[in-house]
Order: structure tokens, then C-alpha cells, then sequence
């Protein structure tokens, strides 16, 4: 094997370390749930309505300027920011305009008053940069939009963690499921607090995001799991605790290996991938991050404290 992260045999205890262990992911949870109701999120037009528009030139473009053109058409304070694009070139500009509210001889329409400022916008860039002007990315989102975004995106990660939790009791027992849900939702909250704490932009990128990281660490815990229940039949003997470090220590290669290469697609994502894909590879990589380390520190040890069956009828065959 030409590479080899860890050695073919390990013996690490790793649940003399889950009290630790526990009280850290304890004490990140709660630091996670008090950054939300304390910060919030910073949601991006996706959920609370807006216009974001990404301007390109040939030319280097004066920041002020564009900053000082879109305020003077009184749209509220624009958040304009210099971003680096796939070609690795400093031209390019995101501005960012709050959602604006319908004037009163068009009220209720909403959705028009975000087209009448995009255009707004777009005209401004133009008169001060010239026809040359690329208008890479054009997000226009009403009210009424964004709104059910925030419920529909909520209700698809709960619907996951809810079916990833029908998988876990249907293929193991319900001792397995606990571990495994308190996994996921220990990885979704910190997630959720790492965004409220750096002020990251939270969209639809980020909950596909979230989506795969639930993915990624049941992917992670099922394949702990199955060695656990594959070494309950064959030591029905060993110590619960022993039996757990045992299966662990089994599939850390895997672990690993699974986890070193998706970092370095992420990493290559993150630094060539531009504005757009930041905020979601950012989001990934700790998700790969979280995701690892709860399998082995958080769903596993909480079959200690389960009561996890012993007397399984089915024997593995021997080399199994």
C-alpha cells in the first residue's frame, strides 16, 4: 500500500476519552444555541429578500464609487465588497442591496419593487463603468419568496435527520438511533452556530450543505456501526466498552482516508471554486470536520449508555 495515514493496527481507547469528550461537544452546542438567539444569521437574499448583483470590468474598479452611485439612488446602505473570481482577477465587485418595499400606489407588489431596483442598479453600473460592464450573477428574491425558502429549507433538514432515523432503526436497533440522531443534530446546531458566529452568508448553498454534511456523518457512523454489530456476535464475551474501541479502531484507516480525500477536493473547491462556492465548501470542510469526529466521539460512546444488545441469533462466519 504506497499510502498509509495509520498504522494496520491501532489501539487507541477512545471511549476512556468520551467524558471529555462529550462535555466539549456539550459545551459547543450550547455555545452554538447562544451565538443563534444572541447573533442570528446572517441570511443572504435567498431568505430575507434583496437584490445581489456581481459586476465584472476589464478595468480595476474604484469600490467608492460604486458604493457612492448605488447609494445616491436610494435603495438603503448597499454592502459592496471587492470578491476574487474564477480567473483569479481583483475586477470584480458584489453589491448587495436590502429587500425594498413596494410603493404605495403598487402595494402588495413586492416582487416589482426588487426588479425596479435591480435595474436601477444595473443603469448606475453602467453610466459609471461603461457598456463593457459583465453582469455575472443576477439574484432578485421577494418577500413572499424568501420566506417560504426559510420554511421549505428548515423542513428538508429535519425530514433527513427524521429519515436518516427510520434507516438506523430499521437496519440496527433503536439503541443505534439515538447515538446516531444525537450525532446529526450535535453536527447541525454547531454548523448553524460556526455560520452565526462568522457572519458567513447563509442561503440555499449552505442548507445543500448542511443536507450533505447529515449525509456525510451517518455515511461515517453506519460504517462504525456495522463493525460494532459484526464484533457483537463475534465477542459476546468482551466488554461492551473494549468492544467499541475495538470497532473503532478497525475502520480508522477508512475514517481517515475518507475523510483526508474529500478535504482535499474541498480545499481545491475553496481556493478555485470563487464568491459563489465560498460559502459552501467553507461549510463543507467543517462539516467533514464535525461529521468525523462525531461518529467517533458522539454516536459510538452512546451505545455504552444504551444498553445495546448482546445475544445476537446469527453467528458471522468465521473471517467475516
Amino acid at each position: 500500500m504506497l499510502l498509509k495515514l495509520v498504522p494496520d493496527q491501532t489501539h487507541i481507547g477512545f471511549t476512556r476519552m468520551r467524558f471529555a469528550a462529550l462535555a466539549f461537544s456539550a459545551l459547543l452546542v450550547v455555545a452554538s444555541l447562544g451565538a443563534l438567539f444572541t447573533l442570528g444569521l446572517n441570511f443572504g437574499v435567498d431568505f430575507r429578500g434583496g437584490v445581489t448583483i456581481e459586476v465584472a470590468d476589464d478595468e480595476p474598479i474604484d469600490l467608492g464609487a460604486v458604493r457612492s452611485a448605488v447609494s445616491d439612488l436610494g435603495l438603503g446602505s448597499p454592502d459592496v465588497q471587492r470578491i476574487q473570481d474564477f480567473a483569479g482577477s481583483d475586477e470584480a465587485v458584489l453589491i448587495r442591496i436590502s429587500q425594498q418595499e413596494a410603493a404605495e400606489s403598487d402595494e402588495g407588489n413586492d416582487e416589482t419593487a426588487q426588479q425596479q431596483a435591480s435595474a436601477a442598479v444595473q443603469d448606475a453600473m453602467r453610466e459609471l463603468l461603461g457598456d463593457g460592464v459583465e453582469f455575472r450573477k443576477i439574484d432578485v428574491v421577494g418577500p413572499t419568496v424568501s420566506g417560504e425558502l426559510i420554511q421549505k429549507g428548515a423542513l428538508a433538514v429535519a425530514l433527513a435527520i427524521g429519515m436518516m432515523l427510520i434507516y438506523i432503526w430499521l437496519r440496527f436497533e433503536w439503541q443505534f438511533s439515538i447515538g446516531a440522531i444525537i450525532a446529526l443534530v450535535h453536527d447541525v446546531i454547531i454548523t448553524l452556530g460556526v455560520f452565526a458566529v462568522t457572519r458567513l452568508e447563509f442561503n440555499l448553498a449552505i442548507i445543500a450543505a448542511i443536507l450533505t454534511i447529515v449525509g456525510y456523518s451517518m455515511n461515517d457512523t453506519v460504517v462504525v456501526y456495522d463493525r460494532v454489530r459484526e464484533n457483537l456476535r463475534k465477542f459476546k464475551q468482551k466488554p461492551l466498552a473494549d468492544l467499541i474501541d475495538l470497532s473503532i479502531n478497525d475502520t480508522l484507516s477508512r475514517t481517515i482516508m475518507t475523510s483526508g480525500t474529500t478535504m482535499l477536493a474541498l480545499a481545491a473547491l475553496a481556493v478555485f471554486g470563487g464568491e459563489v462556492l465560498r460559502g459552501f465548501t467553507l461549510a463543507m470542510i467543517w462539516g467533514v470536520i464535525i461529521g468525523t469526529y462525531s461518529s467517533v466521539f458522539v454516536a459510538s460512546p452512546f451505545l455504552l449508555a444504551t444498553d445495546v444488545k448482546r445475544d445476537w441469533s446469527k453467528a458471522v462466519p468465521a473471517g467475516a
